[in-house]
């Protein structure tokens, strides 16, 4: 069948920003920025529609469990199924699934076969990836028409994105708790036994302020020759900024390295427990090395002199566009931090007994983290897995 064949086609549009008021609060306006390639679901689009938006574009609205795929931009990788009833951007097409097709097969329909998209990329002037909403109605699949049979397969599937959500809630709710703590006792500096203590310009009697250089190596990673097809595809992770995005520890990554590929660039290992920071393009993602590893050299890392600070300094750098104001960035909107200005930004640096209570206290939310998110990894392989083998009927249900 064609994708026209699967329910109604609905593309996207954006309200003029020259009429504020069609935007507000009250129904999701989803965009293709919005959207992680590793989450099924939307929940937190940045902008809404107001009631007086969605009264004027209610033609547009796109029903709950509809699954709405990006066909203009990055095509062939993003997608999403909409939570509630909501809009969506004309950068996506959203498909209403008829009485024919079971909603949860056809978003796993979709996922299995979105790198088709590729194959019908018309290009624009601008040199952008477009794919016309004529092209993607007319995009061939192979379906299961059986619906119990479709039932079957998304309810099987989607199992596993239930359990990666609620692992990805507990993950948040854990950060929550450490990142409560860590502001409680240094941002606004209730801290245990804070009453008694002096503070000068900011800083308790004791604390000192410190650059990032001070606490530990700092190591720009660096991507070894993409031609040499020897250096790619071992054991050893090779770190991107996209493998960063929503997650705390960089479990899995796009690409790997082989030792020979790794050894050309012996110092750029980062081992395990070391903070790695987003400082070209997107500013700001931290994450905490799951194990030695390699990035590439849009990420600073910092290998910790004291392993002990390692939480301590993960919500530090969180706060890294507003600890830049103090240092400057190439480029006027921060789209460039290099080695010299990371490695001077400054921080307030506690005494040893209360950086050494925040770790003992934080310690068992992190384990929690890494465990949860080491689940959330094997959850996603073992999905995608077998996606492909049920829709072909390989594995029968």
């Amino acid at each position: 069948v064609r994708v026209g064949d699967l329910g109604k086609v609905i593309t996207g549009n954006t309200p003029p920003r020259s009429n504020p008021e069609l935007y507000g609060n009250y129904i999701p306006f989803i965009k293709a920025t919005d959207i992680s390639e590793n989450e099924k679901y939307t929940y937190t689009p940045e902008e809404y529609y107001s009631e007086e938006g969605f009264r004027k574009y209610k033609t547009s609205l796109i029903p709950k469990h509809s699954t709405c795929v990006v066909t203009i931009g990055s095509i062939g990788k993003k997608m999403t199924m909409a939570c509630q009833d909501c809009f969506i951007n004309q950068a996506m097409n959203a498909i209403i699934p008829n009485n024919d097709y079971d909603y949860e097969y056809v978003y796993y329909l979709l996922k299995n076969n979105i790198h088709k998209l590729k194959n019908l990329d018309s290009g624009t002037a601008s040199g952008r990836e477009n794919v016309s909403k004529s092209a993607f109605m007319g995009m061939e699949l192979s379906v299961i028409k059986d619906k119990v049979t479709q039932k079957r397969i998304g309810s099987i599937l989607s199992a596993y994105d239930d359990l990666i959500e609620n692992n990805q809630k507990q993950i948040k709710l854990l950060e929550e708790a450490a990142q409560r703590l860590y502001k409680e006792w240094f941002v606004d500096l209730r801290f245990p036994g804070h009453k008694g203590v002096k503070v000068v310009d900011g800083v308790p009697e004791g604390w000192s302020r410190k650059q990032i250089f001070e606490l530990g190596k700092i190591i720009t990673g660096k991507t070894p020759n993409t031609s040499k097809q020897e250096y790619y595809g071992g054991s050893i992770p090779f770190v991107k900024i996209p493998d960063m995005h929503n997650c705390i520890y960089t479990i899995s990554t796009e690409s790997t390295l082989t030792k020979l590929g790794a050894d050309k660039q012996k110092n750029n290992y980062i081992p395990e427990n070391s903070i790695m920071v987003s400082c070209i393009g997107t500013v700001g993602l931290v994450n905490i090395s799951s194990e030695l590893c390699q990035t590439n050299q849009q990420i600073n890392s910092i290998v910790l002199k004291n392993r002990e600070d390692v939480y301590y300094l993960f919500f530090s750098m969180k706060m890294l566009k507003t600890l830049l104001d103090g240092v400057g960035s190439n480029g006027a909107t921060m789209i460039n931090v290099n080695k010299s200005k990371f490695s001077s930004i400054e921080i307030l640096y506690p005494n040893a007994i209360l950086r050494n209570k925040y770790f003992s206290i934080a310690k068992p939310y992190f384990r929690k983290i890494y465990y949860l998110s080491k689940q959330i990894s094997f959850l996603r392989e073992a999905r995608d897995r077998l996606l492909p083998k049920l829709m072909s009927g390989e594995i029968e249900v």
